[in-house]
């Protein structure tokens, strides 16, 4: 069953919908899973596409645990996104694009049920 998506998140897709074919389709239409650090990459860029609190995730009932690696990993890769100063439209075609260099990579096919994957 698919996540459900937040009003930040639906708002990017209806504003872009080549960013929302990229990142609810095509990015989980690879033939093979991209390493860590490029799904750091697709992830601080959606985050930041989707114009996303951040502090939520540094402070809040969001924040990784101490124990949280993958978490914290997440959120750094995230915060060195925002340092960049990238517009939520420049991180959506930055996504786009590595999306575009991953199906080159890694192969692609537009007919693969796209796979469902969680929601943080």
């Amino acid at each position: 069953m698919p996540r459900e998506l937040s009003e930040k998140e639906k708002a990017a897709f209806e504003a872009n919908p080549a960013f929302e074919k990229a990142a609810e389709r095509e990015s989980k239409q690879l033939l093979k899973k991209p390493d860590s650090t490029e799904l750091l990459d697709l992830y601080s860029l959606y985050k930041v596409g989707c114009d996303e609190d951040v502090t939520e995730y540094q402070k809040g009932d969001k924040a990784p645990g101490m124990f949280d690696l993958k978490g914290k990993a997440k959120l750094r890769a995230w915060e060195a996104v925002i340092k960049e100063g990238l517009t939520p439209e420049q991180a959506q075609e930055r996504y786009i694009a590595k999306v575009e260099e991953l199906k080159e990579k890694y192969g692609f096919d537009p007919n693969k049920e796209p796979e469902v994957v969680g929601s943080s």
